[in-house]
């Protein structure tokens, strides 16, 4: 042991450090900090990943059964009819995909487009003795809502499909916020004042000779909440985060759910097609009426009688006979994966429940860890950051504010992190959306404001900046944190071992050095 009036950090007592092992000490105590808070947080980073995953394959390939399923079903039912309009209902499709993935989609405006393309074409069928100009045909679709062709399907589709689909893309546009916010706050850059608290606690014991004694626990609250403070502030607006997460989450489960609307959608439009055939004469006399007597057509085309036109009279679809080929195959494995959906809604929500708190819980949660501290039960038999005895200075609050007088840790209390409040931003906005949806109020993702990630927007941000809340198209996890969990789980034992590893070699060269 020698003098320690050279030491910056640890007490100057006798001690077997010098000013460089402090140094490498320091370092070493900023690795283990930043490793403990990713570790602490895996739980919260792996759920919204592995959520936001299995959550958005199930919309596509939902998507996908719906649109083969009414291809099937119109086939068999209509024919040529079908065939010479399909990019109608292809059409249709595409939008429902492109507003899923985050379009700038108008889901009322497309579903009126859709219905209105759809008279259009059906009127032409059910008077092939009339050739009609564009002018005329976008007369017709103007009475669309007046002369209510389709009976009352297209206004309760609408209000399923977008209940539906606001609800389903602004659920899994949460899973991924959350997921952003998650990877991007466990990623922690200690202050030089926690750097010095953290190399005080872990490592001083080692250098007044004393490597057995591990920090008391309050002391490690102390040293936490200081480095931790701005993550505290960001547990506020995640908690209100999840709580509309849970909000949308019953929507999932309710009458509006996806899967509800999707599976019998092309039953629901054949249905639709079937009112504007039975009500084909009073349709036609009515838009004759508005838009005027239209010109004949051809005398070739107009030999053609109706019914050769209108080869199959409109027939209604059983959903008993569904198609047994593989479309209808697929719609009956899908139903097993809608019953494993709900199981995962319920899932999800508990694991939702979970991480509230989560960030104000982080430095109880490190603390508690025996491989830190000593514990709740050793409180005499503890280093307190000078010797080895009880810890007396009183614990701090939670947060920024309340780390003015924390014993342990420089706290500039003036300064929130920016980084953090950009988080808080980004929560903010999307649990403003999230209510929207649950609510039942569309919300376009493709804001060009402040709030949006840069991406296109001609913001400036830069993508480890800004709150990124609108990057959800890829359906791939982020490298940073798959769902692998058995990748997870062998680089957190790898970690653990080479985190060992370093501190076992530092433990024995200061036990040499202090004989």
């Amino acid at each position: 042991f020698v003098a320690g009036e050279h030491l910056r950090i640890c007490p100057q007592e006798y001690t077997c450090c010098t000013t460089e092992m402090e140094d490498k000490l320091s370092q070493q105590s900023k690795l283990e900090f930043e490793y403990l808070v990713e570790e602490t947080s895996h739980f919260v980073r792996t759920t919204f990943v592995s959520r936001h995953k299995k959550f958005d394959e199930f919309f596509r390939e939902l998507l996908e059964n719906a649109e083969k399923s009414l291809n099937d079903m119109f086939v068999r039912t209509y024919g040529m009819l079908y065939t010479q309009n399909s990019e109608v209902f292809q059409d249709l499709f595409t939008e429902l995909k492109r507003y899923y993935t985050g379009g700038n989609v108008n889901l009322e405006e497309m579903l009126n487009d859709f219905w209105a393309r759809l008279l259009e074409r059906m009127f032409q069928l059910i008077n092939p003795q009339y050739h009609f100009s564009e002018d005329y045909l976008e007369c017709v679709s103007k009475y669309t809502d007046q002369l209510k062709p389709f009976g009352d399907v297209p206004r309760k589709l609408k209000i399923q499909v977008t209940r539906a689909f606001i609800a389903a893309r602004t659920f899994v546009q949460g899973l991924t916020v959350g997921r952003e916010v998650a990877n991007r706050v466990s990623k922690v850059s200690p202050t030089p004042g926690c750097i010095r608290a953290l190399m005080k606690m872990l490592y001083c014991p080692y250098c007044r000779g004393l490597p057995s004694v591990r920090p008391c626990n309050n002391y490690c609250l102390n040293v936490m909440k200081g480095c931790l403070a701005n993550q505290a502030d960001l547990d506020t607006e995640w908690n209100l985060f999840i709580d509309a997460m849970l909000l949308v989450a019953e929507r999932l489960e309710g009458p509006f759910n996806i899967e509800s609307v999707m599976d019998p959608i092309d039953v629901k439009i054949s249905e639709a097609i079937m009112n504007m055939q039975e009500n084909s004469m009073q349709v036609s006399a009515k838009v004759f009426q508005g838009c005027g007597q239209p010109k004949p057509a051809p005398a070739l085309r107009s030999a053609r009688s109706a019914p050769e036109n209108f080869n199959t009279r409109f027939r209604p679809y059983n959903p008993e006979e569904r198609p047994t080929t593989a479309a209808g195959t697929s719609l009956d494995r899908l139903r097993t994966v809608w019953k494993t959906m709900q199981h995962s809604v319920t899932d999800i929500k508990e694991k939702l429940k979970l991480s509230k708190k989560v960030w104000s819980a982080l430095p109880y949660t490190i603390c508690k860890d025996e491989s830190v501290t000593a514990g709740t039960s050793n409180e005499e038999e503890c280093w307190n950051g000078h010797s080895k005895a009880r810890y007396l200075p009183e614990i701090m609050n939670d947060g920024l504010t309340n780390q003015i007088n924390n014993p342990e840790v420089d706290v500039d209390i003036t300064r929130p992190d920016t980084f953090i409040r950009q988080q808080i931003m980004a929560l903010r906005v999307m649990t403003n959306k999230l209510k929207n949806a649950y609510n039942g109020n569309d919300v376009n993702f493709q804001d060009t404001s402040d709030e949006s990630s840069g991406s296109g927007s001609g913001s400036g941000c830069m993508d480890d900046v800004c709150p990124t809340e609108f990057e959800f198209v890829t359906t791939e996890a982020p490298a940073v944190d798959s769902d692998r969990r058995e990748v997870d789980s062998s680089s957190t034992q790898l970690g653990h071992s080479l985190l060992s590893w370093s501190l076992l070699c530092v433990a024995l060269a200061l036990q040499r050095l202090c004989r």
